[in-house]
């Protein structure tokens, strides 16, 4: 499915993505109200269910708060696809069912068309014939994503109410 682009450059860091002083709201969706208001006042109002943040290097830097991919697969980004990514911020996502795809993300731009296809290992500019191969998730991963993340396998395992 083809989702909008949101892009961003390098570093962006847990901060911006969720600014600190939102921390004592405690609903989702009241966090995701916020998700990058200081990088991009629009983003809120203009991200539509499916849509995708695509940055350079480094997406994530900073606090390891789960609070940070919490509030972007809330807002509905399908995908954050980077250059590469703060370890921990990574985890995060995958703990929580986000999609992260690292890839050269040059040539895509803000606003445009993009195609992540996670199943058959590619990214895609709707219109462009050019398609960026992506590796694939480890299989423990892909349960982990299919699952809509580490809380939802437990409960799905019985190991967790």
């Amino acid at each position: 499915m083809a989702g909008t682009v949101f892009k961003y450059g390098s570093n962006v860091d847990t901060d911006v993505i969720l600014p600190a002083r939102y921390l004592a709201l405690y609903k989702d969706e009241d966090l995701a109200a916020h998700c990058m208001e200081d990088l991009d006042s629009g983003f809120v109002t203009g991200v539509q269910p499916g849509d995708y943040i695509v940055a350079g290097e480094n997406f994530g830097c900073g606090s390891s708060r789960e609070t940070a991919p919490i509030v972007i697969k809330e807002a509905g980004i399908a995908a954050v696809v980077a250059k590469s990514f703060a370890r921990i911020f990574y985890r995060n996502c995958i703990n929580i069912g986000l999609p992260v795809v690292t890839c050269d993300t040059d040539g895509i731009e803000e606003g445009q068309m993009l195609t992540v296809d996670l199943e058959n290992g590619f990214v895609q500019i709707e219109g462009s014939d050019k398609k960026t191969t992506i590796a694939p998730y480890p299989d423990q991963v892909k349960e982990l994503m299919e699952a809509g993340g580490m809380l939802e396998w437990l409960r799905a395992a019985g190991k967790i109410k």
